[in-house]
């Protein structure tokens, strides 16, 4: 051997990476720049939540916990799931994790077999083609139609699950559109998926950032015994760097996942463990000021948008994005994403990112203060006044 690539594996030689990583690396290279491209909410943790880790870390809470998660947590996240999102669960069909990056990976290596299929409407967050391919299946992604505003075509979906397909994974409200599927097609996609089989995963990490209508979970929409639930604390509660999730769904995939994650990551941490636990149990009004705010900067951006010429975006009912049809400027989005950046101090996130599906379009995030979300919109102002 006398090349580096030939000591590597095909798995590891053939990943490219995330498109949103990309930009965030050639962000933290530049002075003066407006962060757009990541969903990184700016608020600290609340306080009674950071107390709670310090008290348990200075009581001697930094030791292993059980894999599936302390007893308590699992049985206030079942709680969580079945009074705020109507999830028919208890504390035995919960596992905590890693955030709900791991949880997605556990649900997928616990259900999908080499060369099985997984329904991915599109455009979607890049880690479900990656993990699905991590877990050797194989990626089936249905485009969703812009002239619908990227809502859930569920004959679309439907069409494409088969007796190879292993799950279909739906994110509610989305990333990167913001949309929150419509119940009956949820329903029509998750009835149609455990008709074969399959299962449900239902990525619910911004279930909290919901804007209109009501909190219903996608999970609460299926056959119990074909849904996957993977949630996280890191959005709705402003605790992206605490690395805490949970997977949710029938005993015995679980049970599985409780076993594939002793050899990955054992645990999570004890101290971030306590911290969600005051999370759920504590004070809810600081994180319900957080969503306060997320629907006053979801206003601004729309107004501002609205002002702009050569970007459209998807109207928003959830999370904490805009998806904006930028395919009137000149070359690729991320052609327009690096310009932007190189030009002007701002990151953004190529629609590329999240598929072919994509491409013409730009997320922006506005889980940013005001002030910063302020000047990106002004920098993007005087981006377009030189087109």
């Amino acid at each position: 051997m006398t090349d580096t690539e030939s000591r590597l594996s095909s798995r590891a030689s053939q990943e490219t990476g995330s498109e949103i990583r990309v930009m965030f690396e050639r962000a933290q290279a530049i002075d003066d720049v407006v962060r757009l491209e990541i969903g990184e909410p700016h608020f600290d943790t609340p306080v009674h939540v950071v107390e709670a880790a310090a008290e348990a870390a200075k009581g001697g809470a930094t030791h292993y916990t059980s894999t599936y998660g302390m007893t308590e947590l699992r049985a206030a996240i079942a709680e969580k799931a079945r009074t705020d999102n109507g999830v028919p669960v208890d504390a035995d069909g919960v596992i905590v994790t890693n955030g709900g990056i791991e949880a997605l990976a556990l649900a997928l290596l616990s259900v999908v077999d080499p060369g099985s299929e997984v329904v991915l409407p599109t455009p979607e967050w890049t880690n479900y083609a990656a993990q699905v391919e991590l877990a050797g299946g194989e990626p089936v992604r249905v485009p969703l139609s812009p002239e619908d505003g990227f809502d859930l075509d569920a004959d679309a979906v439907i069409e494409r699950i088969s007796d190879d397909t292993a799950a279909v994974v739906l994110c509610r409200p989305t990333n990167p559109t913001g949309r929150v599927y419509d119940e009956e097609s949820v329903r029509a996609v998750a009835e149609a998926a455990a008709d074969h089989e399959a299962y449900l995963v239902a990525d619910e990490v911004y279930e909290r950032l919901t804007y209109e209508g009501t909190r219903t979970s996608a999970a609460a929409l299926g056959d119990p015994e074909w849904v996957l639930s993977v949630n996280s604390f890191s959005k709705g509660y402003a605790m992206t760097g605490w690395r805490l999730g949970w997977l949710a769904g029938p005993e015995d995939v679980v049970d599985a996942a409780h076993v594939i994650r002793q050899r990955l990551s054992l645990c999570s941490s004890s101290v971030a463990q306590h911290a969600g636990l005051a999370a759920l149990t504590g004070p809810q009004e600081p994180f319900e000021e957080m969503v306060d705010a997320y629907r006053d900067r979801r206003a601004y951006a729309l107004d501002r948008t609205a002002e702009l010429p050569a970007i459209d975006p998807v109207a928003p009912e959830g999370a904490f994005y805009l998806f904006c049809n930028v395919s009137s400027l000149e070359g690729s989005s991320m052609d327009v994403a690096l310009r932007l950046l190189e030009e002007e101090g701002v990151s953004v996130t190529p629609g590329t990112a999240f598929g072919d599906a994509g491409e013409g379009y730009l997320r922006l995030s506005y889980a940013t203060d005001q002030e910063t979300l302020a000047a990106g919109f002004d920098r993007i102002e005087s981006f377009l006044a030189q087109r």
